[in-house]
């Protein structure tokens, strides 16, 4: 089967400017890369709309070569490497071989857009080509927990964290597995246009709620069913149209038509979180987006956000955000979106 991937530029082939605002993403493809990691951010980015429907990113999806061999798919990618050296944001999606060979010439592509400056994610075990260009050294980085091991093994240098779904560092972002992948695609939305943008792209997205990037990743027997499809869906929903209100276990449980054992159970299993874990994450991602896009005073936004005193918020917001609600309102407000 042969896929060709669209080119989005008006111009054609050749590189046009780029409209005020409009950020360029360039992902990378490669042989052996993972099409659900590769698709994600496609899909997350080019999809972005600004309040009149205008796309906020340009999408180029760049290889070494123009055809390139994945498990299934033979790619047909239009766009080439030298797009790094003009893009704000690279993206490097997993590979199905943790040995197979990684082109040079791709290597230092990547070490270049690190050197520059440019902002550089990878999803999954797409950590690893990036731990190999150095830009990991010295610093946090995460992968599916599968593989943690492995890449603390081979690369001693990068603080390997295997219990998060995405770690920050500013210019260097990685991620766990596929769908911690659109966790941080998320997450950048946000910090490059702000909660509300960020809030329609995972509308769009179908995801419920942007997950923090320090919430566990799914190690658990059985494979996280997507939300829209497991038995949690319709009672995620459910809680974050409740939310505000008293939400305890036996509430929940009721909810569900489960006793609270197996809600317990079964929450854990498909969510990765306890229905309390969840809750919490849920109110402080809501108080977030009110904090950025709302001039409540904090009194305000806990109430809003279902928590009954500010004091709650700011404990809370304390343990997940790692900061205060007055000091992230101030730095989102300074421009710094890094939280």
């Amino acid at each position: 089967m042969l896929l060709v991937a669209k080119k989005t530029s008006s111009a054609g082939f050749k590189p046009g400017p780029l409209p005020p605002r409009r950020r360029l993403v360039a992902v990378v493809a490669f042989d052996g890369v993972i099409l659900g990691d590769l698709a994600t951010p496609c899909e997350v980015f080019g999809r972005v709309r600004d309040t009149k429907g205008n796309p906020l990113y340009e999408l180029r999806v760049c290889s070494l070569r123009p055809v390139i061999e994945s498990e299934h798919l033979m790619l047909t990618v239009p766009w080439r490497l030298a797009s790094l050296k003009r893009a704000h944001m690279v993206v490097i999606p997993g590979i199905d071989n943790l040995d197979r060979p990684v082109p040079r010439q791709l290597l230092r592509a990547l070490r270049g857009a690190v050197d520059r400056g440019t902002r550089v994610a990878s999803i999954c075990s797409g950590a690893f080509l990036l731990a190999r260009t150095g830009a990991l050294d010295g610093l946090k980085a995460t992968t599916h927990w599968l593989a943690s091991d492995e890449l603390a093994r081979r690369c001693p240098a990068v603080d390997v964290n295997p219990d998060v779904l995405y770690i920050d560092n500013g210019d260097i972002l990685t991620s766990a597995g596929a769908a911690a992948g659109l966790d941080l695609c998320l997450h950048l939305v946000r910090r490059d246009f702000g909660a509300g943008i960020a809030a329609h792209a995972a509308r769009v997205s179908v995801m419920p709620l942007e997950r923090a990037g320090g919430q566990a990743q799914f190690i658990v027997h059985q494979q996280p069913v997507a939300v829209g499809d497991s038995s949690m869906g319709s009672l995620l929903r459910w809680i974050e149209r409740n939310f505000r209100k008293e939400l305890s276990l036996p509430v929940i449980a009721r909810q569900a038509a489960m006793s609270t054992r197996t809600l317990s159970r079964r929450f854990l299993e498909q969510v990765g979180a306890t229905p309390a874990q969840w809750i919490a994450h849920a109110r402080v991602h809501y108080a977030q987006r009110l904090l950025e896009t709302a001039g409540l005073s904090v009194e305000e936004v806990a109430t809003e956000a279902g928590f009954g005193s500010a004091a709650v918020l700011r404990e809370r917001f304390r343990q997940i955000v790692g900061t205060s609600p007055t000091a992230y309102r101030r730095a989102f407000t300074a421009g710094n979106h890094r939280h």
